[in-house]
């Protein structure tokens, strides 16, 4: 079954906002492990076992760039997230092609 992702963005092109100072409303998805290995400065960390439950915790009136490991898992998300009135964009490539600073806390 495809995706039906509304729309996409890559990792690049979130990394040059971010430079930019565009502020961005940023979701990650992945386990606690992966996070805790680095992640982009800003992002809520949601991961996606838990995305039904806390879905209340995100705005439904802003754009969430949601981002995983490779994409696959955000395109899950941003299909689940957008079923429910969301407006979603999924990084692709996820954080594999992510090449600006992570951070860990």
């Amino acid at each position: 079954m495809a995706f039906k992702i509304p729309s996409s963005i890559t990792a690049q092109e979130v990394a040059e906002q971010i430079e930019t100072g565009k502020s961005l409303n940023l979701l990650d998805v992945r386990e606690l492990a992966e996070w805790l290995e680095g992640h982009v400065e800003g992002a809520k960390h949601i991961p996606l076992s838990q995305l039904v439950e806390r879905q209340k915790e995100l705005d439904l009136d802003q754009e969430i760039i949601i981002m995983c490991r490779s994409g696959n898992r955000s395109g899950l998300a941003c299909e689940l997230l957008h079923e429910k009135g969301y407006k979603v964009v999924n990084m692709t490539g996820g954080l594999n092609e992510w090449t600006s600073k992570l951070v860990r806390d």
